[in-house]
């Protein structure tokens, strides 16, 4: 019997890893035109090519997670080797896609990178091309989380903050809110893509806590912003948080296609 539990134990263990990141294929396609990312369903507007200097794209509901997956970054590499480096290109997903036939739509831009020496006009042509891609920590130089106050914000009633530059590989599920010296804090709801909102009134300056996960293993880190939403806080404008998150997401896949290895 235990001869047989440690068999049985070796081949679930020679079949299943966890890793820091898994390899997953699909087809991807492109925008001919970069109209729509400004509109994307995350919200960044023209921010989104602040966040990755227009390396982005639209992702499948799957990947998306209904405004969580928003920020997320990837690396993808085409397979075909006729027009295609073997490094790929990496982008964050800014907007949802919803034709399930491809994982992500592009910028024309992040496609092209794909594109060995003197082959972007080919690869251009092909419209569609079959992919593999894994998650990879966003890595932002010296870059701290950041919220920016949208428009429609009304103080001291309603505040609507979008969150830009959060690296690390995992996910904002929950921000609270309060005032500064208070404990009454206030959870705040996603409105929509990378922006929660609070209807309340709120005077002085603010404080937030944020916590993040990873789907996987569901493991929540709380971190507290270390500057404060000033008091004369302005409808349009970015603040600091202080904080950079950095935290990694396990996933459990098959060995082969771990991709822990980077890709060159």
């Amino acid at each position: 019997m235990a001869l047989f539990l440690g068999l049985l134990f070796f081949l679930v263990s020679s079949v299943a890893a966890t890793c820091d990141r898994c390899v997953h294929r699909s087809k991807i396609a492109y925008y001919y035109d970069d109209t729509p990312i400004q509109y994307g369903a995350c919200g960044y507007g023209p921010l989104a090519f602040e966040l990755s200097n227009g390396y982005v794209a639209g992702v499948v509901p799957s990947l998306y997670k209904q405004g969580a997956g928003c920020g997320a970054c990837f690396q993808v590499r085409c397979k075909d080797k006729r027009f295609c480096s073997s490094v790929g290109t990496k982008v964050i997903a800014t907007d949802q896609n919803y034709d399930n036939r491809y994982d992500f739509v592009l910028s024309q831009k992040a496609y092209s990178s794909m594109a060995l020496k003197n082959k972007t006009t080919q690869l251009l042509n092909l419209g569609t091309v079959d992919v593999e891609y894994k998650r990879i920590p966003c890595t932002y130089r010296n870059k701290n989380l950041l919220v920016r106050v949208e428009e429609w914000s009304q103080k001291p009633y309603y505040l609507a903050l979008k969150f830009l530059y959060q690296g690390g590989q995992t996910e904002i599920t929950r921000v609270e809110i309060a005032e500064v010296g208070s404990d009454d804090w206030e959870s705040m709801k996603r409105n929509y893509g990378a922006i929660w909102d609070v209807s309340k009134q709120l005077e002085g300056a603010l404080q937030l806590k944020i916590v993040v996960t990873s789907e996987n293993n569901k493991i929540e880190n709380l971190y507290w912003a270390v500057y404060d939403l000033p008091e004369d806080w302005q409808n349009g404008e970015i603040y600091d948080t202080g904080i950079q998150i950095n935290d990694i997401t396990k996933e459990t896949c098959p060995r082969n296609q771990c991709g822990d290895l980077p890709w060159k």
